[in-house]
């Protein structure tokens, strides 16, 4: 397993499948903030209401420099009926072998049921402009998340 990106530290450069058709990868946005976001599944009810919020508040994300990312382990095929249903304007990643959720470590043991299963953490990362990762959030609530990420961007110098 990859070691844990480290709060300052440079991000290590990944590319992965994204929804726009063309490879993501982290250094074609250096120059620009990153607010990566890993949520756990497309269309469940806080994964939607994360993904609105940002959507809803894309415009101000690009007045501080950022651009909004999410990412699961969820296909891409799975992310178009996702954007197609809330007209999300970012790219969504797909990470179906987990190699970006591990360099992260938002592989988390989850209680579903009463069953035991390995799933993500709601998790966000903030990356500046030189790449280093400025900001990490775990276990957050989906609800107001969006906001509080806006308002912490603000507040960086």
């Amino acid at each position: 397993m990859a070691a844990k990106i480290a709060l300052g530290k440079k991000v290590p450069n990944f590319k992965i499948a994204s929804s726009s058709g063309e490879e993501f990868s982290l250094s074609d946005y250096k120059g620009k903030k990153v607010i990566l976001y890993f949520y756990p599944k497309d269309s469940t009810p806080g994964c939607t209401t994360e993904g609105i919020e940002f959507n809803d508040m894309l415009s101000q994300f690009k007045k501080q420099n950022a651009e909004v990312v999410g990412i699961s382990r969820d296909s891409l095929k799975s992310h178009d009926k996702f954007i197609c249903k809330y007209d999300f304007k970012f790219q969504l990643l797909s990470d179906e072998d987990e190699e970006v959720c591990k360099l992260f470590d938002v592989i988390k043991e989850k209680n579903m049921y009463g069953k035991k299963v390995m799933g993500i953490e709601r998790s966000t990362f903030i990356i500046d402009e030189d790449q280093k990762l400025v900001g990490e959030f775990r276990k957050i609530k989906a609800q107001g998340h969006a906001a509080e990420m806006l308002q912490f961007l603000k507040g960086l110098k």
